[in-house]
């Protein structure tokens, strides 16, 4: 058996105990220091985590307001991508209408409204020059409009259907019951001249009569929503929703006779 010489057993014996003692003293010296410094080390700590605080937060800012500017950004390009495809959709719709229909058109733009609050008018991007003449009928995919009633070189003025001033011979769909279409400048029509037995019911669809000197025989004009009795008692009235949003109108058709 492998035997260390004495010397050299007490020399490993005398070291280790130097190795202990060396580590005991620094051991004590660095608790004995930290005590000492203990405040200003928290001091230290306390402001460079407050100076931390300040750069990143003058940077989340900073960040902050980058990010701002690009979502706006990015919503002014949703909104415009949103009226492309608005715009597509309706022009599509026309476009599908005009080639299924057997009515010739003159495709225009709304440009402008009357301010008139007795009158209900708005002003096309198309006259004389594209062929539209005063009397020309205006309508689009949902329904009719109303009617040209001015028009010089560049520009024409409609009469809406929902004018006072307006007068269309119309008729029920399903019974053939003959009455007379008239605006109120609201959002609603009024269907007159009803006999008290007429045959006429709330969600009837109402389309121009052949007795409109004016207007072509069957385009739609609007749904019934609610039937009433004249004053007298001897007659009735319909209350029509028309079929287009006319306060909401972009694009037209103007009907070439």
């Amino acid at each position: 058996m492998f035997k260390l010489p004495r010397k050299t057993l007490i020399n490993i014996v005398l070291v280790s105990c130097a190795v202990f003692l060396i580590s005991h003293s620094l051991s004590c010296f660095k608790n004995s220091t930290h005590k000492i410094f203990k405040p200003q080390l928290s001091f230290i700590s306390l402001l460079k985590h407050e100076l931390e605080g300040i750069i990143f937060y003058h940077r989340n800012m900073i960040k902050a307001e980058e990010l701002g500017v690009q979502i706006e950004i990015l919503r002014s390009k949703l909104f415009d991508l949103r009226e492309i495809y608005q715009e597509n959709s309706r022009l599509k719709n026309l476009l599908g209408f005009k080639q299924k229909s057997t009515l010739r058109f003159i495709p225009a733009r709304v440009i402008g409204r009357s301010m008139d609050s007795w009158s209900s008018n708005v002003i096309i991007d198309k006259g004389k020059s594209s062929g539209i003449k005063s009397g020309m009928v205006v309508m689009n995919y949902r329904g009719l409009i109303g009617r040209i009633t001015e028009s010089t070189d560049s520009v024409s003025k409609i009469l809406l259907i929902n004018d006072p001033s307006q007068g269309i011979s119309s008729i029920v769909q399903r019974s053939r019951q003959e009455g007379l279409i008239s605006g109120t400048l609201g959002v609603n029509l009024i269907m007159r001249y009803l006999p008290f037995d007429a045959q006429i019911t709330v969600g009837d669809i109402i389309v121009t009569s052949e007795l409109s000197r004016l207007f072509p025989k069957g385009l739609l004009i609007g749904r019934v929503i609610n039937v009433e009795s004249e004053f007298s008692g001897l007659n009735r009235y319909a209350i029509v929703r028309p079929a287009v949003d006319l306060a909401n109108i972009e694009e037209v058709l103007v009907i070439i006779p």
